[in-house]
């Protein structure tokens, strides 16, 4: 079951291991305090969620707040996403001004209000804007590019390979793909047959990393031996369970899974996540952002509402905190 060693992966001079793995750009999820439980628990490069170039050039606080970027979370990515190229050039030089290792580009986001206007995955609709767009950004900034893009807009547009191609000739120093066009969403299941073909294509010399329906160690090792990735994009599979990230590793070296994490463990890792949380925003915005996690981190718990319900109307976080001693208690003895 152990896997054979490889080669050192690099985004141009960033070592990232034999086997990275990423924790994907998730909005309203990938922000510091997320980021800081999935680094601990073994993320190797981090991405923050995906911001507006358009916010960031005018300066729209939301925007800039998720340039924030922490010393313990390195080597990190800051994502932008926008359909204008010369606004993509200027947030791309904002962001390197934060300080990231790298400058990733969103080619991939299928949602309506972004997709429907040419940016995220609606450019995969126009691939030279696409090249250019990817060209002046990486003139733009010193830091090394990448790219997180989808298999194409629907079944009949796909093109991941030219993509591909086009993407690395402009200059980008990895890819990552994930496996669903933008017309299927996040519905059924993810093809990394055409992620193999780009790994396996003789002119693609950059990484190429998977992303998609990977949701234990069993179903990452073998995407790793069957689709040959130099490594995986992790997402959903991450909410409310950071542990996955060691979990896969320690797959890959022993072929045992470790066992999941107890209820003290689970509490443990959401008071660690609230504490970053108000350390980030603030008491009444730290508790208030943190209200979406707790069911994630319960999932699976008998007669869980009522704490769930003391979790998210709580104003105070000493209220939260013993909210999460009593789930301790109370689960205990019926959670391995």
């Amino acid at each position: 079951m152990q896997v054979k060693k490889t080669d050192l992966v690099k985004i141009g001079n960033i070592e990232l291991g034999e086997f990275p793995l990423l924790l994907a750009p998730m909005e309203d999820v990938s922000d510091p305090p997320f980021r800081a439980v999935c680094k601990e628990n073994g993320a190797d490069l981090m991405y923050t969620e995906f911001i507006s170039a358009e916010g960031l050039i005018r300066d729209a606080a939301k925007s800039l707040q998720k340039l924030d970027i922490y010393d313990y979370e390195r080597p990190i990515g800051i994502q932008i996403f926008g359909e204008k190229i010369e606004s993509m050039r200027e947030a791309a030089a904002r962001a390197e001004a934060a300080q990231p290792e790298l400058i990733d580009i969103n080619y991939g986001c299928p949602v309506k209000k972004v997709a429907m206007k040419g940016a995220g995955a609606g450019i995969l609709l126009d691939l030279p804007k696409m090249e250019t767009m990817t060209r002046e950004i990486v003139r733009q900034v010193s830091l090394p590019v990448t790219v997180k893009t989808r298999l194409g807009w629907d079944e009949k547009t796909i093109k991941i390979i030219e993509v591909a191609l086009r993407l690395q000739d402009a200059g980008i120093k990895a890819i990552t793909i994930h496996g669903r066009t933008r017309q299927q969403m996040y519905k059924g299941t993810a093809n990394w047959d055409h992620i193999l073909e780009v790994k396996e294509h003789p002119d693609i010399e950059i990484p190429v990393f998977g992303n998609g329906d990977v949701t234990s160690p069993q179903i990452a090792l073998e995407f790793r031996k069957k689709y040959k990735v130099d490594g995986i994009m992790i997402g959903r599979a991450s909410i409310g369970y950071p542990w996955i990230f060691n979990e896969i590793k320690h797959y890959f070296e022993t072929g045992e899974l470790l066992p999941p994490p107890g209820i003290r463990e689970r509490v443990a890792v959401a008071k660690k996540h609230l504490k970053f949380s108000i350390e980030w925003k603030g008491e009444k915005k730290g508790l208030y952002e943190m209200r979406r996690h707790y069911t994630n981190y319960f999932k699976g718990l008998p007669n869980f509402k009522p704490y769930r319900m003391k979790l998210v109307t709580a104003e105070d976080h000493r209220v939260v905190l013993e909210t999460l001693d009593e789930i301790a208690e109370k689960f205990e003895m019926s959670q391995p």
